[in-house]
């Protein structure tokens, strides 16, 4: 008798790389290119596909969002009042610790440099994104940067921004359709 193995962590990642692949199959097989039909076939696709998922999602997760989101905004409110001090620092840092003691569980081993760096960056990514919000002429100056082509040219929108645009409007209406 043989104790099963633990799976390693490069075993896991071609496990989920396989089901993406399938997935992905299949919905090309479904859809095919959208970016090459017309926009009206892709604003229809678009629009149905997001209902589909707006609507499954509300339907789905719609107890689990009000209890996480309801305690969120219990534990701001008393923040707020100042009836709690929150310190957002080390809830992070602990969560921190329990997902790398949880991914080492499942894979065997723990996390690696360049796992708590791309962590390190992420977090140094959210305060610059909070710091362009707090800054409202530079991100709005950021803003107007990114939609130009560089050449000092405006956006200009392109045949799978239709489908973008519709699928994020049929989102919005499979949500509010899914009461």
């Amino acid at each position: 008798m043989s104790l099963p193995s633990k799976k390693t962590k490069d075993d896991a990642n071609r496990e989920v790389s396989d089901v993406a692949k399938d997935a992905k199959s299949f919905i090309e097989k479904i859809l095919g290119d959208v970016s090459k039909t017309s926009a009206t076939k892709q604003i229809i696709i678009g629009t149905t596909s997001g209902w589909a998922t707006g609507f499954m999602t509300m339907k789905v997760g719609k107890v689990a969002a009000f209890a996480v989101g309801g305690g969120i905004i219990m534990l701001q409110i008393a923040a707020n009042q100042g009836y709690i001090k929150i310190n957002w620092d080390k809830i992070q840092k602990k969560a921190d610790k329990i997902t790398d003691k949880v991914e080492e569980k499942l894979t065997g081993e723990g996390p690696k440099l360049m796992d708590k760096m791309e962590r390190y960056v992420d977090k140094k990514l959210n305060k610059a994104e909070q710091l362009l919000k707090n800054g409202e002429s530079r991100g709005r100056r950021w803003y107007q940067n990114i939609c130009s082509t560089g050449d000092g040219e405006p956006f200009r929108a392109k045949e799978i921004h239709f489908f973008l645009v519709s699928f994020a409007a049929g989102v919005a209406i499979g949500l509010a359709s899914a009461n």
